[in-house]
């Protein structure tokens, strides 16, 4: 098992130990190596935690000397599909061609919720592990894109566990699979062995919520997608690197936060994820939205231009825009929730009215 730090500065408590794990729709088989190491060296997917602001990173921009796709680029700079394609609308997915300039979109707004363990915002399509510490004046966080559950496959969401690590987990497809496939004349084989062709990657943690795991993938360009039978896939040298860190009984905390709202340098800035929908959850979801931003405004007692915030959230474009100071001249105050009425018909009568 390879560690990024030095054998000079590393204590290793190995065992091995065989166990059978189901991921929805998968059984794994593996021999197990357990390493507890302590990594405190910096990489580009980590990140110290400034006290005034909850948003690490920077947006930068590269220009590319070669002929490689998008999906490369992002691998590369740590981000996922839907965040790279936000970034750079009008650039070909397959061919945005040498001497393009491709946007990077590593600036990231920390999700509302408890700095510790594993983080999982499944609107976002991202990762946040914030490593133990013993000086709360240094604190760094590390972040990754991840892939996750498909429309009926939903990664579930609260609070669990990691409960095991495996290293090369052999793949045994469960019956329901094997019949899908049988049904469409393509059987798949009683056991995938460790390889190239594993749907689970080199690396697995277990979670202690049956049948679901974060684990690598052989199907590297679903990473920042919504492709996976419930389980978190990481690109391989994202999982390697955060399965040499993780110990068994850390928290993972599986959120699915649309909005994100955070301050620096007196500047408000707002992150949309999802278009909000006319049922009972997008009512929930815009309501959950507004009141956070009322929460944090309230701190300043900042003045928001609700126009541009309704453009934000019916574009949801998952790009981080400047809400406050207001940069445009308002010609009137409008009425927040006229507004979502002519936005969102038929939804006015669920919403709370202005006094």
């Amino acid at each position: 098992m390879r560690s990024l730090l030095s054998r000079n500065t590393r204590r290793v408590y190995n065992f091995s130990k065989s166990i059978a794990v189901l991921c929805p729709t998968l059984t794994t088989l593996a021999i197990v190596n357990v390493s507890f190491a302590n990594d405190s060296e910096p990489s580009s997917n980590k990140y110290q935690i400034a006290k005034e602001t909850q948003i690490i990173g920077e947006e930068y921009s590269v220009t590319l000397t070669e002929d490689i796709t998008l999906l490369d680029i992002a691998r590369e700079h740590g981000v996922g599909y839907e965040e790279i394609r936000a970034a750079n609308p009008d650039t070909s997915l397959w061919t945005p061609g040498e001497g393009a300039e491709i946007i990077i979109p590593a600036r990231h707004i920390l999700p509302n919720a408890p700095q510790e363990g594993i983080v999982i915002n499944l609107a976002e399509l991202r990762l946040y592990y914030y490593p133990p510490t013993q000086n709360e004046a240094t604190r760094w966080v590390e972040t990754y894109p991840i892939g996750i559950g498909r429309d009926g496959f939903n990664t579930p969401l609260g609070i669990t566990q990691t409960t095991m690590r495996l290293e090369n987990p052999a793949w045994y497809p469960p019956r329901s699979m094997r019949e899908e496939a049988a049904q469409r004349g393509d059987p798949p084989p009683s056991v995938v062995p460790p390889g190239p062709d594993n749907p689970l990657g080199s690396h697995a943690i277990l979670l202690d919520l049956p049948g679901y795991l974060i684990h690598g993938t052989n199907r590297p360009d679903g990473i920042g997608m919504r492709a996976s039978r419930g389980c978190i896939r990481m690109h391989a040298e994202d999982i390697e690197a955060l399965f040499e860190k993780i110990p068994n009984g850390t928290q993972v905390n599986v959120i699915d936060e649309n909005f994100k709202v955070a301050w620096e340098n007196d500047r408000l800035y707002v992150q949309s994820f999802s278009t909000f929908s006319y049922d009972r959850k997008g009512i929930d979801a815009l309501l959950s939205s507004l009141t956070r931003l009322a929460e944090v405004t309230k701190e300043k007692e900042a003045s928001v231009d609700y126009i541009q915030l309704l453009d934000l959230l019916t574009a949801s474009d998952r790009n981080i825009n400047l809400l406050y100071p207001i940069e445009r001249r308002i010609e009137y105050k409008p009425n927040l929730y006229e507004e979502i009425q002519k936005r969102w018909a038929g939804i006015y009568q669920s919403l709370p009215r202005q006094e």
